[in-house]
């Protein structure tokens, strides 16, 4: 039998080309793995650190697209390359029962070592693999880069004629809920949903500081403390007193219009280093000019508003100009951390969880606050308030005692001031309920 095959090469040589194809392609499927597992904060911060393969790591990472092509077709290659060198060589020596046998090794030799381990070893230690063959997937892009690409240009063509879409434009609402996704799997494994529930919830609450308004957060008007600006000095140093807020908003001739802002210590200071009767201080000079917002600014532009210009308080405004309420720094950073309390702050009658497992709210509570505390799914575009919520969809005034059912919940009302809805029973689904705790 001829030892000879059609290559011209000999068993002896065909036998460490097949043993050398099989490791590039244990090479090409190691970095096929390590490039899609690898951490690209991990590579962000190696490479602030100084690590030039991190830095290379990240090159690759932002043109994955042809890294993987690249990875594919190189081994797509050597491959087919060692299937034809074996099934030259046993053929020669087996005859036509050697394809049998070259179909029966090839398969088995790069299932194993080109395929099952390298990747297995490559996803293990994405990160660490990637680190140490990143300059050699980069030789590897030069080499074999362009027909790769040309494969990939071929194969988008044919797609087009199919009508599938090849854009490669990132979705932004996609990438926002791949990091919402990350974020919900803080914790790792098993606890994946209950790990670091507090910092789980202020992150999601940054990432939707954009989709939020002030109109969210604000304190409704009807809640706000302010002065009469025509009162004397000393009835307005009385009542800047007894408030436990800093910032107080002055009105001249009706509540809606306010025409300035006062810090308590600024009144105080001046009414400090004031000689005579206290009711001669002009405040006029420490009174500090309003700011107006729209309530359809969101929290995240508010924010940078409130940094941007140093101010810490603002008025909100509806489209015709009207006064709706206040918000302030501390509404916003509460959005993101959960109620803050100090000494001064004055406490409200909250919900009133209930055996049955409904609950007895205020009806000028936020459905944002509800739906944050609770886990429930009320739809905050549609009111502020859980009073606003039945006014909006009973699309009329309730009496006391009447029951509605929306979006899944209960709503009795409990209790009614005027035209205002002043408490009530809510009674959410059985799967939305949460126990008190």
């Amino acid at each position: 039998m001829d030892p000879e095959i059609s290559f011209g090469l000999g068993p002896a040589i065909a036998g460490p080309l097949v043993l050398v194809c099989l490791a590039v392609s244990a090479f090409f499927s190691a970095g096929e793995t390590a490039i899609t597992g690898a951490s690209l904060p991990r590579m962000h911060r190696l490479a602030q650190q100084g690590s030039r393969r991190a830095r290379t790591v990240l090159h690759l990472l932002n043109r994955k697209d042809r890294v993987i092509s690249t990875m594919l077709f190189g081994n797509t290659v050597v491959n087919i390359l060692a299937a034809s060198l074996t099934t030259a060589v046993l053929t020669d020596l087996f005859g036509s029962a050697g394809v049998v046998y070259a179909t029966f090794a090839v398969t088995a030799l790069v299932l194993v070592f080109a395929e099952v381990l390298p990747k297995t070893w490559a996803l293990l230690n994405a990160d660490r693999v990637v680190l140490a063959l990143a300059p050699v997937i980069r030789l590897a892009i030069l080499v074999l880069g362009p027909p790769a690409a040309a494969g990939s240009a071929v194969a988008r063509a044919i797609l087009r004629l199919f009508g599938v879409s090849t854009s490669t434009d990132e979705d932004p609402h996609a990438q926002g809920e791949l990091l919402r996704g990350a974020i919900d799997m803080h914790g790792g494994g098993e606890n994946a949903d209950t790990g670091a529930p507090d910092e789980k919830k202020m992150l999601r609450s940054v990432l939707e500081l954009a989709d939020v308004t002030v109109a969210s957060v604000m304190v409704h008007r009807a809640k706000v403390e302010a002065i009469d600006a025509a009162a004397p000095t000393s009835v307005i140093v009385e009542q800047a007193l007894a408030s436990p807020h800093t910032r107080l908003p002055l009105w001249r001739g009706q509540p809606e219009n306010v025409v300035g802002v006062i810090h308590t210590k600024a009144l105080f200071r001046a009414v400090a280093g004031h000689e005579g009767p206290l009711d001669s201080l002009r405040l006029d000079p420490h009174v500090g000019k309003p700011w107006f917002i729209p309530e359809t600014t969101s929290l995240l532009d508010q924010l940078q508003a409130f940094k941007r210009r140093r101010e810490h308080f603002a008025l909100v405004v509806d489209e015709y100009g009207n006064l709706e309420g206040v918000v302030t720094l501390e509404d916003i950073i509460e959005e993101i951390v959960g109620e803050i309390e100090d000494e001064t702050d004055l406490r409200i009658a909250g919900v009133e969880p209930q055996p049955d497992g409904s609950f007895i709210c205020p009806g000028a509570i936020a459905v944002r606050d509800l739906n944050r505390e609770f886990g429930w799914s009320l739809p905050e575009e549609v009111a502020t308030t859980i009073a606003g919520i039945v006014l909006h969809e009973a699309r009329l005034i309730p009496d006391v005692g009447q029951t509605f059912g929306f979006f899944g919940f209960r709503f009795e009302i409990l209790g009614r001031e005027g035209n205002r809805i002043s408490r009530l029973r809510v009674t959410p689904p059985l799967a939305a309920t949460t126990p008190p705790g």
